[in-house]
């Protein structure tokens, strides 16, 4: 029986790279976004490759979203064998200086990578642990390793982030859950942040290069965690 991987937070970045390396698998893929048209336009993009999948349009920051999106895959699908959490913060919604970051500006990035991983691990939890069997596969970026104060609101939610990973990868050892981060220190290929980034350059501070990787790379990174199952976070794209 072909397992179903559900993406949370689909782009055409991380979430299509990822769907098309398991959709070689065999794997059925929900895709889970924000915006019904886009969320559709992944669908049809997955099909024309071969790749079974449908949309569950869905803020992933809210939920009973949430919750009725996951409903709704199991109803399609069946159950949710792997779960990616993917969304992140917009490149405008970054404030470039830890001395001007307030409360109100965490709330966004907080909202994104640590409210929402909360409630995707609260929904699927019980059901995987039932099983003894899944995987919960996350994103983060390079602020967790690398001190960036131009994205310091958002690398406040990442750490925070990964301080939650990390608590609940040991709590999980033996389950038959696996719990996996990626960090990623690249502009992924066809994501919405490489576009600002060739759009509008200025927006890397001078002397900071980032390196740049294939969706379809970072798919197999992917890929590569769910199968071998070993150390809980992994990073990409760094280099000293």
């Amino acid at each position: 029986m072909s397992k179903t991987i559900a993406i949370f937070g689909f782009g055409p970045g991380l979430g299509m790279g990822v769907a098309r390396r398991f959709g070689r698998e065999g794997f059925r893929v929900a895709v889970i976004g924000r915006k019904p048209d886009k969320a559709e336009q992944h669908v049809t993009d997955l099909k024309a490759a071969g790749i079974e999948a449908a949309a569950f349009p869905a803020d992933v920051t809210d939920p009973a979203q949430i919750d009725d999106a996951i409903a709704a895959i199991r109803t399609t699908f069946g159950e949710i064998d792997v779960a990616l959490h993917g969304a992140a913060a917009e490149m405008s919604d970054r404030v470039s200086s830890t001395l001007a970051v307030d409360v109100p500006d965490l709330r966004l990035p907080m909202s994104l990578k640590l409210h929402s991983p909360v409630l995707m691990t609260r929904a699927l939890l019980p059901g995987m642990l039932d099983r003894g069997a899944g995987a919960l596969l996350f994103s983060s970026g390079s602020t967790p390793r690398l001190v960036h104060p131009y994205l310091a609101n958002i690398g406040v939610a990442l750490a925070a982030q990964r301080g939650y990973l990390l608590q609940l990868a040991e709590e999980l050892r033996g389950t038959g859950v696996y719990v996996g981060l990626l960090n990623i220190g690249v502009l992924i290929g066809g994501s919405e942040a490489e576009r600002v980034v060739d759009a509008h350059p200025e927006v890397v501070p001078p002397g900071v290069s980032i390196p740049r990787m294939s969706n379809d790379e970072l798919g197999d990174h992917y890929w590569d965690m769910y199968v071998r199952r070993g150390a809980t976070e992994l990073e990409v794209g760094f280099t000293d």
